[in-house]
């Protein structure tokens, strides 16, 4: 199982990688952020990251990669090196035969260049589901069941009743994605890289992450434990600029609490005046997450060292919810100054 690009550069020994929601702007659209995503990824793949990973959502106008594998696919084909991917693909959304033969097309078309992550939630609300599936009888308690399924079908089985073509014999690298420690211990249990999302639910992190590495058991795919961590980087030139980007951010944080779902919003001059003396308190927690990282170079490269000094990661992903597309650019440069 390939994991790393070979033209990846490293911070402090460790590959950086870019998670990207094609987040659709307040005032603009699906087909602007899809350009916006292009753009990045192509900047991206010059700069030395190691992988590019779309996230599937659904029911939210300000996210626009519903279709996980078609902008993947439009993504990579725009490409050179950079590995691009699903971080992730809510299986329980999905027939698993439909999943192998999307990501085995895509493997067929950029071959050693797709990583397929998988989660077990719906991404998005019950009733979203429902409308997905059909039926809520698929959910995240067969996720492991659906995943052997969908497993046997990248086997070279002939005597299968129901074979993936594309798909079949292709070696595409299976991520488990989580939230908690559920896809942890099926990840070790199955010896698969593990990449938890702590870039919004850091509290079960350190957990989530010994559970992995104190349980992982060796596995034809996978000698020994690979973990790959969510961030929030917001780099500016200042600190002071940095910290004014973040505002839409938290926004969008503080939209979600209050269960309010819009387009992304652009930053504001008061932000106090946006929010409650509560609200303002769960932001302000936001801000002092380790895997929120808000500031010029300095602080950038010090808070990131002391992230991965403080987990052990292998890889860090990183996602940066900055409004204007230039300033996204420049954050993402500005991380990429400090890699090897």
């Amino acid at each position: 199982m390939q994991l790393i690009n070979d033209r990846a550069k490293k911070f402090n020994g460790i590959p950086l990688s870019i998670l990207d929601l094609a987040m659709i702007n307040e005032g603009s659209n699906a087909g602007q952020s899809f350009k916006n995503s292009v753009d990045l990824a192509q900047h991206a793949d010059k700069w030395g990251y190691n992988r590019f990973w779309l996230a599937e959502h659904h029911n939210m106008p300000g996210v626009a990669s519903s279709a996980t594998s078609v902008i993947i696919g439009h993504v990579a084909g725009a490409t050179e090196t950079i590995r691009v991917g699903a971080g992730g693909i809510m299986l329980p959304n999905h027939a698993p035969l439909v999943i192998a033969e999307q990501f085995g097309t895509l493997d067929a078309l950029f071959p050693g260049r797709i990583d397929l992550g998988l989660g077990r939630a719906p991404g998005s609300d019950q009733a979203t589901a429902f409308a997905l599936r059909r039926t809520l009888q698929s959910s995240g308690n067969d996720f492991p069941e659906q995943l052997d399924e969908l497993r046997a079908y990248f086997k070279h089985d002939p005597t299968a009743r129901v074979r993936a073509f594309p798909g079949e014999g292709q070696d595409i690298p299976i991520w488990l994605l989580g939230s908690s420690d559920f896809s942890a211990r099926l990840a070790a249990e199955l010896g698969l890289p593990f990449s938890f999302a702590s870039h919004f639910a850091p509290t079960y992190m350190m957990h989530a992450l010994n559970l992995y590495h104190r349980n992982f058991k060796p596995s034809k795919d996978l000698e020994k434990p690979y973990t790959m961590l969510g961030i929030n980087i917001i780099a500016a030139d200042t600190d002071e600029k940095a910290q004014w980007l973040a505002t839409s951010h938290q926004q969008m944080f503080l939209n979600i609490r209050r269960g309010i779902t819009t387009q992304f919003k652009p930053p504001i001059d008061d932000v106090d005046a946006a929010w409650s003396e509560f609200e303002k308190s769960a932001v302000a927690e936001l801000s002092n997450w380790p895997s929120t990282i808000v500031g010029s170079p300095e602080t950038v490269k010090k808070k990131l060292e002391a992230f991965m000094d403080m987990t052990k990661a292998d890889e860090c992903i990183i996602s940066s919810g900055i409004f204007n597309h230039e300033d996204r650019l420049r954050s993402y440069e500005i991380v990429s100054e400090m890699m090897a």
